[in-house]
C-alpha cells in the first residue's frame, strides 16, 4: 500500500523554481535523495526559502554548538513534541554526526532520562525546559546552562534551534509529513574503511 508523503500538495525537484531547484538540489546530490519536507513546503515556495535561510543560519554555523549538539536539540525537542518526521529525519543526521547509532533512538524515546555526558544533559533539559513549558522558562533555566559550561552565544543557539523546530514539528503534524524511507537506514550501521 502507498502511503501519500502530506495531506497537502507537493512538487517534485523539477518543478521548484530555479533558486530553490538549485539549493535543494544540493541537498539531494549529498543525501542521494530529496527529504519529503522540501517537496511539502515547495508548493509555498516564499515560506521554503524562508524556512532554509532560518534553518542554515542556524544549523550551518562554523561556532557555537558543534553540529550534533544542534542535531541533539532537534531530536530532543522533536521528540517531546511527538514530532516523527523530525525525529526520524534529524535522528539520521544526529547519527551520523555524532558518529554513534544508538544516541538518537535513546535520546528521541526519552529525552528526559537518557545517559549524556554535563554538556549535553545542559543542552537537552534547556531545550526541553523551552519546548514543554515556555511559560515557565526563566533565569534558573539559563543558569543551569551557565554553570554547565554554555556561553550565551551556545544557550542562544539552543533556544532559536528549539523554536524553529517547534515550529517545523507543527507543520509536520499539520501535513502529516511521513519520512522518507532512506533515513531509517543512515548512520545506523559502521561506515566501512
Amino acid at each position: 500500500m502507498s502511503e501519500s508523503v502530506s495531506r497537502f500538495p507537493v512538487v517534485d525537484l523539477e518543478d521548484l523554481p530555479e533558486d530553490l531547484r538549485e539549493r535543494v538540489g544540493e541537498i539531494a546530490r549529498k543525501s542521494g535523495f530529496v527529504p519529503n519536507i522540501f517537496r511539502a513546503l515547495g508548493h509555498r515556495p516564499a515560506e521554503l526559502r524562508a524556512f532554509l535561510d532560518y534553518h542554515d543560519a542556524l544549523m550551518d554555523r562554523a561556532d557555537g554548538l558543534s553540529k550534533a549538539e544542534r542535531e541533539l536539540v532537534v531530536v530532543a525537542t522533536s521528540g517531546a513534541n511527538h514530532c516523527t518526521y523530525c525525529v526520524v529525519a534529524h535522528g539520521a543526521i544526529l547519527r551520523v554526526r555524532a558518529k554513534d547509532p544508538q544516541l538518537a533512538d535513546r535520546v528521541a524515546s526519552n529525552p528526559w532520562q537518557v545517559e549524556l555526558d554535563e554538556r549535553g544533559r545542559a543542552i537537552v533539559d534547556l531545550a526541553l525546559a523551552l519546548a514543554q513549558d515556555s511559560a515557565l522558562f526563566g533565569e534558573a533555566d539559563i543558569d543551569a546552562a551557565r554553570e554547565a559550561g554554555l556561553t550565551d552565544d551556545e544557550i542562544w543557539d539552543v533556544g532559536a534551534i528549539t523554536a524553529l523546530f517547534a515550529m517545523s514539528n507543527r507543520l509536520a503534524h499539520l501535513t502529516a509529513l511521513r519520512p522518507n524511507a532512506e533515513f531509517y537506514l543512515l548512520g545506523r550501521l559502521p561506515r566501512e574503511s
